[in-house]
């Protein structure tokens, strides 16, 4: 149950990214220099961050669906879940990160 608060808290976050386009919440993009946020590409980093994000939400809310479900197990599913979340952070940010898929 207490997942639902982050997985609530990401989820606002991610569609105020993807959608709003609420650059702030990007860290390392809110503290750049003008002439490096000048080299990306918004209509590209949004929808990718916000993507991202959204998907971080989806895992921890599945995790807070399945303590629900199976109770006795709240710790493996926690465990697993973390790790899930780990991984996922570790691919996203290298996806985001190489290709110059954000760059204009």
């Amino acid at each position: 149950m207490i997942f639902l608060v982050p997985a609530g808290i990401l989820a606002i976050i991610g569609y105020l990214i993807k959608y709003k386009h609420v650059t702030w919440l990007i860290s390392g993009y809110n503290t750049a220099s003008q002439a490096k946020k000048e080299k990306y590409d918004l209509d590209k980093l949004c929808p990718l961050m916000g993507n991202f994000i959204l998907m971080l939400a989806s895992i921890v809310t599945i995790m807070a669906i399945l303590i629900l479900v199976f109770p006795t197990d709240s710790d493996a599913i926690t465990i697993g879940g973390f790790a899930l979340l780990a991984i996922f952070s570790l691919i996203g940010l290298i996806y985001l990160n190489t290709g110059k898929r954000i760059l204009k």
